[in-house]
């Protein structure tokens, strides 16, 4: 039987590139799409190149998809700054599938290497990500009940292919984007090891990060590795190297704790620098999160601000009972409830860079009607 998209003869060798044209994204995508003349016209000869990736791209995803790859949709925010440094737009990273091609061959390159040489035994850090604890699926699940999904596991049998399979279900509605942003939260935090375990959220049983040398220090750990495995072999330093691979590993997992912290808190300072001269305006967002002391919405830039309890419909005088297991708010009096996804209005009532803080207030749209 013929498996549409799997690897079956690789080779490692050094290799030098020669680029013989720069290209981005963007002017992929318009040749793919035809969409810019002067584009194609200037790529004429590469056309049936990026035609021939697109498609093997499509292919390697689709593969993936069976096999219950988590093709999670969570745009990343892209603030622009000015001459200063001040932010003066923030938005969702927009993406095509151009990048597309580039991920699935990376992914593909990176299970190649860390399934070859983990038959080799070589001294190796791999990518791992472990399968969620069943508690926190089981809480997941609890609001996923509330609209009619469920991630079908059992405590010993939990695969990716269940998380997938919800993701396909709501794919389109406007449930996506909260529900992928829920089952991330539910997923472990991937890190380094010497000791392969597989990665879930790819569903590969082999993954490690190859690709980039230049800006990780995993794969350059692993290009040394790679380079000069006959050398420490001959050298008896298979045991040392081991050592130094399980230390690397611990060392860069942690590092990147760090990063990936000082990453979200710049991200927070930037957004909160933008909405700052925006206290009193109005947007409309959606409800991502909701805890016991209020709500958080997300704006469509991306944006997320807290609505605290007291910040609830200020002109009507209602109390909301949060329940934990479903996530949402029922008001005491009026029955209104409040749930993930939900659309509402908000006002901006609070923003501080310092404080990488933002506050919204409920909009009562009913407001007219209350007062009457």
């Amino acid at each position: 039987m013929i498996i549409y998209g799997q690897v079956v003869k690789s080779d490692v060798c050094k290799s030098v590139i020669n680029v013989s044209q720069r290209m981005s994204y963007n002017d992929v995508y318009k040749i793919l799409n035809n969409l810019d003349e002067n584009v194609v016209k200037k790529y004429e000869k590469y056309i049936s190149d990026f035609k021939l990736m697109e498609e093997l791209a499509h292919i390697l995803k689709n593969r993936r998809i069976k096999n219950g790859y988590l093709n999670l949709d969570i745009p990343e925010s892209k603030i622009t700054l000015d001459k200063d440094g001040f932010a003066i737009d923030v938005k969702p990273y927009e993406t095509t599938f151009a990048n597309e091609i580039i991920e699935q061959f990376m992914l593909t390159a990176n299970e190649t290497i860390a399934e070859k040489y983990y038959w080799l035994e070589a001294p190796f850090i791999y990518r791992v990500h472990e399968e969620p604890d069943y508690d926190k699926i089981e809480e997941t699940n609890k609001f996923l009940y509330s609209i009619g999904k469920k991630i079908k596991v059992t405590r010993n049998n939990i695969y990716p292919k269940a998380f997938a399979d919800v993701l396909e279900e709501i794919k389109g509605t406007e449930y996506e984007k909260v529900i992928s942003t829920l089952i991330l939260r539910t997923l472990k935090v991937a890190r380094y090891e010497a000791e392969n375990k597989g990665h879930f959220g790819i569903a590969s049983k082999y993954y490690c990060h190859f690709t980039s040398p230049i800006r990780r220090y995993p794969d350059l750990f692993i290009h040394r590795v790679i380079s000069n495995l006959s050398e420490y072999v001959g050298n008896g330093q298979i045991e040392e190297m081991e050592e130094k691979a399980d230390n690397y590993a611990k060392n860069s997992s942690d590092r990147e704790k760090v990063a990936t912290k000082v990453e979200r808190d710049a991200e927070d300072i930037k957004k909160a620098e933008f909405m700052e001269d925006k206290v009193g305006e109005e947007f409309e967002g959606i409800i991502s999160s909701i805890t016991g002391f209020g709500m958080f919405v997300e704006l469509p830039s991306t944006v997320e601000g807290l609505v605290r309890f007291e910040n609830f419909n200020s002109s009507v005088n209602e109390y909301f009972n949060y329940n934990e297991d479903l996530k949402i708010l029922v008001g005491a009096r009026s029955g209104k409830i409040y749930k993930i996804g939900d659309k509402v209005k908000i006002r901006v009532i609070f923003a501080s860079k310092l404080l990488k803080r933002i506050d919204f207030e409920l909009v009562n749209e009913n407001k007219e009607t209350d007062e009457e």
